[in-house]
């Protein structure tokens, strides 16, 4: 006698937005390692919470560079210089979150 059960076994899990900004934050602010937030909230892989990371995360992976290793004052200066773009881009981002709703209410009326 067969049991038949409609249980699909995926191999690919959705996570909401505000899940991955929750792990991200969680990351970003010391919380959690990449490691344990991967265990506590049941992600797959832990490349997938590296994407993350990249993809909500204010760390800037372009201009990275290991933290063992002396760095030289004109690296430093490039490190402060990105860091400064990169300020500035989500300075930029949270004006206009800003002034989106301000420009919408100014159209209604």
């Amino acid at each position: 006698m067969e049991v038949q059960s409609n249980y699909v076994k995926r191999t690919q899990k959705d996570y909401t937005l505000s899940l991955k900004i929750q792990i991200v934050q969680e990351i970003e602010s010391g919380e959690l390692s990449t490691r344990s937030a991967q265990r506590k909230y049941g992600v797959q892989a832990r490349s997938t919470i590296v994407s993350w990371l990249r993809k909500y995360g204010n760390f800037d992976w372009e201009n990275q560079t290991p933290s063992n290793m002396p760095k030289t004052p004109e690296q430093r200066i490039m490190e402060l210089e990105a860091k400064v773009k990169l300020l500035e881009k989500q300075k930029a981002g949270l004006n206009i979150k800003i002034i989106y709703p301000i420009l919408k209410l100014s159209f209604l009326t």
